[in-house]
């Protein structure tokens, strides 16, 4: 069982951060949701970004635009998380160069596929 932050969940269901939220929790995963923006999502109270969650944290999927993701990298940095996944739609080739220049473990693939789910069937 992991730790995993998800950075953009959402209490919208059709949104993939409430999707992955959903499909890890699913899986027997421990799910932090980050989101300035909501109290909650699915009943979980939210953190602002990674840096405020007490624990640690293990991977971090991202549903955010590139242009806020790349702004969360110090916090990932800072926070040493070892896997981070950046799904479809949040990429940019100056994200992804900037999270390997800090040596961040970056893995651009869609989280919920590759944890064996299908988004759409959630």
């Amino acid at each position: 069982m992991k730790t995993v932050a998800v950075i953009g969940a959402s209490s919208d269901r059709r949104k993939f951060g409430n999707k992955a939220f959903r499909a890890f929790s699913e899986e027997g995963h421990r799910v932090i949701p980050i989101n300035p923006n909501e109290p909650e999502v699915e009943g979980v109270k939210t953190y602002a970004t990674v840096l405020d969650v007490p624990d640690a944290i293990d991977m971090a999927t991202v549903y955010v635009p590139p242009e806020i993701g790349i702004t969360l990298l110090d916090g990932f940095e800072k926070k040493k998380i070892a896997e981070i996944w950046i799904n479809p739609g949040a990429e940019s080739d100056e994200l992804i160069a900037e999270a390997r220049r800090r040596k961040l473990n970056v893995i651009e693939a869609c989280s919920i596929v590759g944890i064996g789910r299908n988004p759409y069937s959630l």
